[in-house]
């Protein structure tokens, strides 16, 4: 009788996780479909605009802004597309993945700044991923070589941003600055390393990290934003903010990358540093006392008109992809932990007030992102990045269901 009974209730358990997870399901394909729909839209705008230049943002008046191939953000448009083409499987979709993609193709040789690692590795890495074609590996290993002529090995990093351009970099008195955001071009060097077997990739990109994780985090592993260097020392002259409330405060994205980053390099090496790091990071964002019950962060985690300022959904959606990539490469209670807050975080993303309506928001998935408010620059506006990382997050998530 007690077998009977143990295995009813067995039966009954295994009915109710399968059905969560269709249900799981159910809700993951319909924020896709809406992706794949609103994507539409744009495409359909974009035929009025310039053929050669890429959805960013919007400006003050509502209507869209487009960037120029070597601008950070240009690859993440036709990522988008292609994770949109993976989930659909629609031909009128791949084709336009591959035309925007393929008027990124002159970036294979830009070192003008360091992100070319998003530039590439977004466009030109998922439609290898999808297409096996080698022509676009091809690409990604030419980009990476480009990249490392940006590496110092006095210094051990790569140089973010020029300082000798007449640039606002240029104007701050840096004179090796060195990014969080940096963390995630290494994506691209591990790809390089993994296609060629050339070592020097990997050990750029492990230099880097090793860099990053000595001097970019502060006790309680928040992250500073800029880490500035003596370019014939190696030796730390600045830790700073650029697009952050304070040089002390914990500048949102910038976690979020943090995240991000630590996390696939442990993917890519195995070293425990790094998966240590990338828990460290999480669990600073996740038990932080100002991150809100929605947990879609404010701007900064130091903003001192909390709770009135501004969230960006930007930085949730890192945070979520961030935290699924975690999840995969650890076992146990914490793994599972972390997909559900990233699905908590993916939820409510998907509704209302940061999902825009259908065939609103310029195409755009969502709103209320953030740019750079010490900049005056895409303050609570829809940001392309903010939906390649959405996007992205719901892959992963259609993955592992």
């Amino acid at each position: 009788m007690k077998f009977i009974f143990y295995s009813f209730s067995f039966l009954i358990f295994i009915s109710c996780q399968t059905s969560q997870q269709k249900q799981q399901m159910r809700y993951t394909s319909a924020n896709l479909t809406f992706a794949y729909r609103q994507t539409q839209h744009m495409l359909d705008s974009l035929t009025h605009l310039q053929k050669d230049r890429l959805p960013k943002s919007v400006d003050e008046q509502g209507n869209m802004t487009q960037s120029d191939i070597y601008d950070w953000t240009s690859g993440f448009f036709p990522g988008t597309l292609w994770y949109i083409y993976e989930f659909s499987e629609d031909t009128a979709m791949k084709n336009q993945a591959i035309h925007w993609t393929r008027l990124l193709e002159p970036v294979k040789d830009f070192y003008g700044h360091h992100d070319v690692g998003f530039m590439i590795n977004c466009s030109y890495g998922n439609a290898y991923r999808i297409t096996q074609d080698t022509v676009y590996k091809q690409v990604m290993v030419k980009a990476a070589r480009s990249l490392t002529k940006r590496y110092d090995e006095k210094v051990g990093a790569i140089l973010s941003w020029n300082v000798d351009d007449g640039s606002w970099q240029s104007e701050r008195g840096w004179k090796y600055p060195v990014i969080i955001d940096n963390m995630m071009n290494l994506e691209l060097l591990f790809n390089a390393f993994n296609f060629t077997g050339d070592s020097t990739f990997y050990k750029i990109a492990v230099a880097h990290a090793d860099k990053t994780l000595a001097n970019h985090f502060r006790s309680d592993y928040s992250s500073y934003h800029v880490v500035d260097y003596d370019p014939e020392t190696g030796v730390v002259s600045h830790q700073h903010t650029a697009q952050g409330f304070a040089h002390e405060s914990a500048w949102s994205r910038g976690q979020a990358w943090g995240l991000y980053g630590f996390a696939f390099c442990y993917r890519e090496t195995g070293f425990d540093r790094y998966l240590e790091q990338a828990e460290h990071i999480a669990d600073y964002i996740l038990n932080h006392p100002r991150l809100p019950e929605d947990k879609i962060p404010y701007w900064d985690f130091d903003a001192p008109d909390i709770p009135s300022t501004y969230r960006d959904a930007s930085a949730a959606a890192i945070i979520a992809s961030g935290l699924l990539d975690l999840a995969e490469v650890m076992d146990g209670e914490k793994a599972q932990h972390y997909r559900i807050v990233a699905r908590e975080i993916i939820h409510n993303l998907s509704a209302p007030p940061y999902r825009a309506a259908l065939g609103t928001n310029q195409g755009y998935i969502l709103k209320h992102s953030v740019g750079s408010i010490p900049h005056g620059n895409e303050i609570d506006v829809p940001l392309i990045y903010a939906d390649y990382y959405y996007v992205e997050s719901l892959m992963k998530l259609r993955r592992l269901q």
